[in-house]
């Protein structure tokens, strides 16, 4: 298990890893925002610890360098970080977002995606 974040540098590149990875956390960010920088060293340590290839990966995508990106998910504050399963949004501890630098709320939803992309994995391999 583990990994590095992942940079999205265009809506292609994200169409394409959500056709083939099960679970994606993704943290929409400027790199102009103080709570964006404050967090992301969190949100890279979650990607070392829970990111398993193919079932769950952390990506990055900076708004101002994708804009199309952040206007298709409705990003209007920054940071914010939107759950993926299957290639569709989804609710994680009944949010299908969290915006604003909320430790505690990325945390718990990263640990439960981590926990769901862990059975599928383990799932998988039994067959």
């Amino acid at each position: 298990m583990g990994g590095a974040v992942q940079h999205m540098g265009s809506p292609g590149e994200l169409t394409k890893l959500l056709s083939s990875t099960q679970y994606v956390v993704a943290d929409f960010y400027a790199d102009w925002c103080p709570p964006c920088k404050a967090i992301a060293p969190k949100y890279a340590e979650l990607a070392e610890q829970l990111s398993i290839p193919e079932y769950l990966t952390f990506v990055k995508v900076n708004v101002d360098k994708v804009p199309a990106l952040a206007q298709e998910h409705g990003i209007n504050a920054m940071p914010s970080f939107i759950f993926f399963k299957d290639g569709k949004r989804v609710k994680v501890n009944g949010s299908l977002k969290i915006e604003g630098a909320d430790w505690a709320k990325l945390k718990a939803a990263a640990d439960k995606m981590g926990g769901l992309a862990e059975t599928k994995k383990e799932a998988a391999d039994l067959k």
